[in-house]
């Protein structure tokens, strides 16, 4: 399903023309597609999009939502015909198919502006193919570590910054009769989000990425490292014994009994920690902490994209919506209060009066200097994604069968790639 609607902008323009002079040159027609369907973010965009509008009279702008499922399912016909100005999308991996078939424009000319380059830094990895810009963000959340500050304090532990603070904060909480992290992998992808953060830490972002795209074996020594690590946390029982038999949701009564202290999770972790009952003083938040001291620190951060049409039209305005887009003040509005709810791209906006939101802007923003990752289903191929996330929940139970687990792994990759 989708729906189409026309904002004429013509008959603004005595009420706009005096303010913003230059912004009027632009002319003709400005199509935008967007899978935004659900209530909030439809609203979000399109009032993102009646913004720019009253500063561009010039233009007519059509904007066609479609419903987000459809959309996937859509987009390369789209992208081929009937093109349209503007389409939303996802970093990394996800546009790395329309990159290739030549459907996505090069904007790194935008990339090149100051106000972008600057404010902007921490995502420019997950937009980047060849070396070159493909589009840009206009939202993200943070991953970390959510944990049991009440708990904290009873045992008393301070959050740890290295790996063997971890380790030791582990054993305690262990020793306590609580697990160190609820996690509930019956749908494989949180297990991902265990191998993003140990893989990146040990080996780094630009291993992971090569890792990802099929360029590094599974039984490469570094690989085993990264397993190696984990299963120092396996050995010692930091996990519930049932996890493979939860889902996401159903491994977070754990936190919230007090029958484990922490979970590595998304930020839309915390409404339902809050509605479960855990208040603002008994619930915090830490960057998943440093292993090998010789990489610099990268995050999963899935980010959600605008980009230009190769077979677009209006190249010109298309630019100028992508520059409002990212622009501070529009980040600031978007992300925030009931909007889309999460983080702004822009190092130069500001973030609601959340705590959460608050230091995960933070920490994307200015202690996330070795990348943004878009979380492991994102930046491998959907096969490639399913396999090896089936091998790591396998681990978690059957961590001595690791060589037999990255044989499985490593032969999907020769049989993956190749084709």
């Amino acid at each position: 399903m989708y729906s189409t609607f026309k904002r004429t902008t013509a008959a603004l323009a005595l009420g706009v023309a005096m303010a913003a002079p230059a912004a009027a040159e632009l002319t003709g027609e400005l199509r935008i597609f967007l899978d935004t369907s659900n209530p909030a973010p439809r609203a979000t965009m399109e009032a993102m999009i009646e913004r720019f509008a009253e500063q561009h009279p010039g233009l007519e702008i059509e904007t066609t939502v479609i419903d987000r499922e459809a959309y996937k399912t859509q987009i390369r016909n789209f992208l081929t015909a009937d093109t349209p100005d503007i389409a939303n999308w996802y970093a990394a991996n996800r546009m790395k198919p329309y990159v290739e078939a030549g459907l996505f424009e090069d904007v790194s000319d935008l990339w090149a502006e100051p106000e972008i380059a600057e404010n902007l830094a921490s995502t420019k990895g997950a937009m980047t193919l060849d070396g070159k810009q493909w589009g840009v963000p206009y939202t993200y959340y943070q991953w970390g570590v959510y944990y049991r500050k009440d708990i904290f304090d009873e045992l008393g532990l301070t959050e740890p910054t290295t790996w063997e603070e971890e380790l030791s904060n582990c054993q305690k909480i262990v020793d306590s009769g609580r697990k160190c992290y609820t996690i509930g992998t019956r749908n494989y992808w949180t297990a991902g989000g265990w191998f993003d953060y140990l893989n990146m830490r040990t080996n780094g972002f630009d291993f992971h990425n090569q890792l990802a795209n099929g360029e590094v074996s599974w039984e490469d020594d570094r690989v085993k490292q990264t397993f190696a690590n984990w299963k120092q946390l396996l050995d010692m029982g930091a996990f519930p014994d049932d996890h493979t038999a939860r889902s996401w949701q159903e491994s977070l009564p754990l936190i919230v009994q007090g029958d484990a202290a922490a979970i590595l999770l998304g930020n839309f972790a915390v409404a339902p920690l809050r509605e479960a009952g855990l208040t603002d003083d008994k619930l915090d938040f830490y960057q998943f902490v440093a292993i090998n001291p010789d990489v610099e620190l990268a995050e999963d951060a899935p980010t959600d994209t605008f980009h230009i049409p190769a077979n677009a039209s209006n190249k010109e305005a298309a630019r100028e919506f992508l520059r409002h887009v990212v622009s501070a003040e529009e980040q600031t509005e978007i992300n925030n209060g009931a909007n889309l709810g999460q983080l702004p791209v822009n190092a130069q906006s500001s973030v609601d009066n959340d705590k959460f939101l608050q230091q995960g802007f933070e920490m994307l923003s200015t202690n996330s200097p070795g990348g943004i990752a878009q979380f492991w289903d994102r930046d491998a191929p959907a096969e490639m994604a399913k396999v090896s996330m089936e091998g790591f929940q396998e681990f978690m139970v059957k961590p001595d069968e690791l060589d037999r687990i990255l044989a499985k792994i490593e032969r999907a990759r020769g049989r993956i790639y190749d084709n």
